[in-house]
């Protein structure tokens, strides 16, 4: 049995849906979706900048920088540090060759910093900045800042003292302590002597974290991923060097701290790293 819808229901309906369909357009309007840069963004950025500067110029005046007495050239300081921006260079300086660590890696961030922009396939990539959308750009850069640079600063800073040893907070600066080098190549840590095997565990090790490690990666996640089909296979392969180049320096920074790992490959000329 059919019943018949009274046609005051109907054009009562209508009338609340176009009434709320007005009512979301107001709100649309009151409340805009996005807003220009200027003057909104850039006018608070100029107000906080301005803010920053003053606090910073007080500052100055009030607090007397800590200088030291004239340099004495027949006084050498123990440590001699670098300012305090140029530690984290300093400190890699332990675990690297300089022409590795005061060459390759500074030119590497510059060269990753540069293709950020060729690499990023994400469509939120301008003015889209929250955690959820740009996880594994923002994580990259947060991890490569504060361990691979704040964290190296404050190492060098305040763990670091008489003769560039590690003295643990609240531990005394001895200028006597001496500490007995034990340092072991990767291929002696197996207890593999000679030049053969410096070339063939290292050279392995470093084809393996760079390109097989990679290599496998991308084959058993191509199809699942759709990050990884829009990537391709040269901006793919150009981050995963950039990413795995970044996190190899860590893992050699722990490998010389936990278990004295001087040089994981020795090549001819001094190639080592």
């Amino acid at each position: 049995m059919a019943t018949t819808v009274p046609e005051t229901s109907v054009a009562g309906a209508n009338v609340a849906v176009k009434e709320r369909a007005a009512q979301t357009e107001r709100l649309t309007k009151l409340v805009p979706d996005k807003v220009h840069t200027w003057p909104y963004l850039v006018r608070l950025e100029m107000l906080v900048g301005t803010a920053v500067m003053a606090f910073m110029t007080l500052w100055s005046i009030v607090v007397d920088a800590p200088l030291e007495e004239p340099a004495n050239p027949t006084k050498t300081p123990n440590p001699s540090k670098a300012p305090w921006y140029f530690l984290g260079l300093q400190e890699i300086l332990v675990y690297f060759d300089p022409w590795f660590a005061g060459v390759v890696l500074p030119a590497l961030i510059i060269v990753g910093l540069m293709v950020i922009p060729y690499v990023d396939i994400n469509p939120k990539g301008n003015g889209y900045y929250c955690f959820k959308d740009r996880w594994f750009a923002i994580s990259t850069f947060l991890f490569g800042f504060l361990v691979l640079w704040i964290v190296l600063i404050i190492m060098g800073t305040f763990i670091r003292g008489p003769g560039w040893y590690l003295f643990l907070p609240g531990q005394f600066w001895d200028v006597h302590k001496t500490v007995a080098i034990t340092n072991v190549n990767w291929n002696e840590f197996f207890g593999l002597r000679g030049e053969p095997w410096q070339t063939i565990l290292g050279l392995g090790s470093v084809v393996v974290w760079l390109v097989v490690l990679p290599a496998a990666y991308w084959k058993t996640q191509y199809k699942k991923s759709e990050t990884l089909q829009k990537l391709g296979a040269v901006r793919y392969w150009l981050t995963a060097f950039l990413f795995m180049t970044m996190m190899g320096t860590v893992v050699k920074v722990v490998l010389r701290l936990a278990l004295s790992i001087k040089y994981i490959w020795m090549g001819p000329y001094n190639f080592n790293i």
